[in-house]
């Protein structure tokens, strides 16, 4: 399946970032995500109108509006907008780097905390709710990555290309320290 851009057909879906409908006929983002509650375990769509998707989900917007074959008058503005915003999404595939937004995270393999403003890497891990186990995110100290990440985990090859390819706020300088902390 993956994300698609399709026109509304109807004006029942609202828009999950301004939650305003979709009226029917315009064109729409489908987010394609993973019902924990359906039974099949079959894909849904998360619906978003383009301008709010190329503000909020740069990324998926993107990737749409890479295979899609539905014409879109505006997409140079919103392809602009992506560019602006693309920093500023989450990146979705793990593992990826950051710098801490706060220093609330620890780290899974020193239990140390990961002060606000430093790099951190993020590894796909399982979190159990109690009722039910679903996945987060699990963070590491960067010098902490490398020995912890391929003794805890399937990612196998170059982690740096790995990590570096799914980080999308990493400034050059960035990709450079966290080369600095990986190597040890």
């Amino acid at each position: 399946m993956g994300h698609k851009i399709e026109e509304a057909k109807s004006g029942r879906a609202a828009c999950r970032t301004c939650k305003k409908p979709i009226a029917k006929g315009d064109l729409r983002l489908g987010e394609e995500v993973i019902n924990a509650f359906s039974s099949s375990g079959e894909p849904s769509y998360q619906w978003h109108h383009l301008s709010c998707a190329a503000k909020k989900k740069p990324l998926v917007l993107e990737e749409a509006l890479k295979t899609t074959d539905v014409v879109v008058a505006d997409r140079a503005a919103l392809e602009a907008e992506i560019a602006a915003n693309r920093k500023n999404q989450k990146p979705s595939t793990f593992p990826y780097a950051e710098r801490a937004k706060t220093s609330r995270s620890s780290c899974i393999s020193c239990n140390e905390a990961i002060e606000k403003g430093t790099l951190r890497v993020a590894i796909e891990r399982d979190v159990d709710t109690g009722s039910f186990v679903t996945k987060g995110a699990g963070y590491l100290h960067a010098c902490c990555a490398a020995e912890w990440i391929p003794a805890n985990t399937d990612i196998t090859g170059d982690l740096l290309a790995a990590i570096a390819a799914n980080s999308t706020s990493l400034e050059p300088a960035d990709v450079d320290a966290l080369k600095a902390e990986l190597a040890g």
